[in-house]
């Protein structure tokens, strides 16, 4: 993988082996920051963060800080690794955690931009509901979604954008 722009720009990093993950394509990524747009000075929560790929990208791109949570031993060692070898660990921190453990761990942690990219195969919505609490007033909160399910209603959220990419949608929320 690479990442799209920004201070790393052409630089490559790993993801993870296996089937326990589904790294986001560079055209969705892409795609995904382009309706984000500027996130300078901004923070990122990057739940079940695979290779890490959002987090890098946003820090990329200027993001103040980045913080990836992940549950799988591969994918924990795959981000690790990408941190160390983009020097980037002053700007992203990689959580070894599940996402409903941290969430209920770091209640009052919040964030600008909080991305969630579930597995397919274990899409847990009410994890992705509870994962809200972690935007700020003004944030968004972006949801990678099969492209064949219907966009799920969330709690206190209200849908301002979702695009759909083949088999992946992007859904796009803010606080009602």
């Amino acid at each position: 993988m690479r990442v799209i722009t920004g201070s790393l720009r052409g630089r490559n990093f790993d993801s993870p082996r296996g089937h326990r993950t589904h790294p986001m394509s560079d055209k969705i990524r892409g795609a995904l920051f382009n309706v984000l747009g500027d996130v300078a000075e901004l923070t990122v929560l990057d739940a079940f963060a695979g290779s890490g790929a959002i987090a890098i990208e946003a820090v990329s791109r200027g993001a103040l800080h980045a913080l990836a949570v992940e549950s799988d031993k591969t994918a924990q060692k795959t981000i690790s690794n990408n941190i160390l070898s983009l020097e980037i660990e002053d700007r992203m921190k990689l959580t070894r955690a599940n996402a409903s453990v941290w969430s209920d761990n770091n209640t009052s942690q919040l964030f600008d931009i909080v991305v969630c990219d579930p597995p397919y195969d274990e899409l847990q919505l009410s994890l992705i509901a509870k994962l809200t609490r972690h935007l700020t007033e003004d944030g968004v909160y972006v949801l990678s979604w099969p492209g064949s399910y219907e966009v799920p209603d969330l709690p206190t959220m209200e849908v301002v954008s979702h695009k759909t990419y083949g088999d992946a949608q992007l859904i796009f929320y803010k606080r009602v």
